[in-house]
């Protein structure tokens, strides 16, 4: 009778100690997916901070060149900084915050760099008004790194960290520490002080300029709608999960931001407030080891894309990271591949999970296009590309060229000492609009 009083008590604490070691394991993982995030945080934003550096730097140092062999290099180098702070913007959780207008400076910068390099200046060399706007940009980009590293010494001297930013985002009430957000704040406000300046130039993409998230459809939809819609779309219903909050004044497109945290999954889903479409998600959960081929995740990315309303898109590229199968698509009209509306999606190989999907590009482009057609025949467009390039496959696209504008071209795939090129050749005059090399991907055409 003695013995049987003690196994009761006996149970309830192994019941205990069972529970909090499955508590403790729990948390370890959780913590280690946030420290990971973290990380992924930290490293973009001083790396932004970095690129900033050179970019200043190499914008001071093209004032002081006179010659084209010395100006296009620095050019192109100045053009693919852009592109790297740019990429550095993407990979921090700046969705709620309204940071369009320094991305939009990026963008400037990079237009100019770009059509600055690729025409022959010694027969049309910099005018005196594109010099003050290199020099314009330059100071701008002087503040905009001064105000950059001012954040980067607050973060580094009082061991900040992205995630209370983030959640300082997220966090109705605001009591959290904005220290990161108020200086990109800073940031912004001052960006939106260089348009007036900038605007001698035309230095702007017109193509998404022109039409951007005009043609979104549907009826504007609640807080509550957008639950259900993440709900669908990260599988699972438990409420008590999500956190919801809608876009700041001033951003691209009004957007209800969607946090979900469960165990070993953390999500962010961006939805459109007209319609509720996605324009980014993301899943950050351990990936396991992998059991599917990136055949096998192609499909399910092609079925995926197809149930969320994409409609006549073709997977272009395709690659493989971290065990994940990354892949990109394009619209396709007319048997013509629109490279503006384009989306990517990430598909777990370890069991099929869709892990992310962006989307901003297609929605704020998406629209059907009326173009003439080719003046120049498939076979000319072919005898322009460089005879020892063996050409694999080609196909109409529309790109959008150096200046913004969208137009028709040949697209030419091929291979040049084992390595694949994409070549686009225009369909109206037969010049070369550009050149791609493709390095660690599968090109889907």
């Amino acid at each position: 009778m003695r013995r049987n009083r003690w196994i009761l008590p006996a149970v309830l604490a192994v019941a205990l100690i069972g529970t909090g070691i499955w508590g403790y394991q729990n948390n370890k993982e959780k913590q280690a997916v946030m420290i990971q995030a973290e990380n992924n945080y930290q490293r973009a934003f001083h790396e932004l901070s970095y690129h900033m550096d050179l970019l200043h730097e190499k914008i001071g140092t093209s004032l002081a060149m006179n010659s084209r062999k010395s100006i296009s290099p620095q050019m192109l180098d100045i053009w693919r900084l852009t592109s790297q702070a740019q990429g550095n913007v993407g990979q921090l959780p700046l969705s709620l915050l309204p940071f369009n207008k320094t991305e939009e400076f990026l963008s400037k910068i990079g237009d100019f760099s770009y059509r600055t390099a690729a025409r022959d200046l010694d027969k049309s060399p910099l005018t005196d008004k594109e010099l003050r706007t290199l020099d314009a940009l330059h100071n701008q980009a002087a503040d905009l790194n001064k105000d950059l590293r001012g954040v980067q010494n607050k973060v580094l001297h009082n061991n900040l960290r992205w995630m209370d930013a983030e959640l300082a985002l997220n966090n109705q009430d605001r009591k959290a520490d904005n220290t990161i957000m108020d200086g990109f704040r800073t940031v912004e406000k001052k960006v939106s002080g260089y348009d007036e300046a900038n605007s001698s130039t035309s230095l702007v993409n017109n193509s998404i300029k022109e039409h951007r998230y005009k043609n979104l459809s549907g009826d504007n939809i609640s807080k509550k709608e957008a639950l259900e819609i993440a709900a669908f779309v990260i599988k699972d219903k438990d409420t008590r999960a999500y956190k919801i909050k809608k876009s700041g004044k001033g951003a691209d497109v009004a957007a209800y931001n969607i946090t979900y945290s469960k165990g070993n999954r953390h999500a962010q889903l961006d939805l459109t407030v007209k319609g509720g479409h996605p324009i980014n998600y993301l899943m950050n959960r351990p990936v396991t080891e992998k059991k599917l081929s990136l055949h096998d995740a192609k499909l399910i990315a092609e079925k995926y894309a197809k149930n969320s309303g994409f409609e006549s898109m073709e997977v272009n590229t395709s690659t493989e990271y971290d065990n994940v199968g990354v892949f990109s698509f394009v619209y396709k009209q007319d048997k013509t591949y629109v490279y503006a509306d384009s989306i990517e999606v990430k598909i777990a190989l370890d069991n099929g999970d869709v892990l992310g999907l962006s989307a901003r590009n297609y929605f704020m482009n998406h629209h059907e296009r009326n173009w003439s057609k080719p003046e120049v025949s498939l076979s000319e467009a072919r005898s322009k590309v460089n005879p020892k390039v063996d050409i694999q496959t080609d196909r109409l696209a529309i790109i959008d060229n150096e200046a913004g504008k969208e137009v028709l071209v040949y697209e030419f795939v091929g291979i040049y000492k084992n390595s694949t090129f994409r070549i686009f050749i225009n369909a109206m005059d037969g010049s070369e609009e550009k050149v791609e090399r493709l390095e660690g991907t599968e090109s889907g055409i």
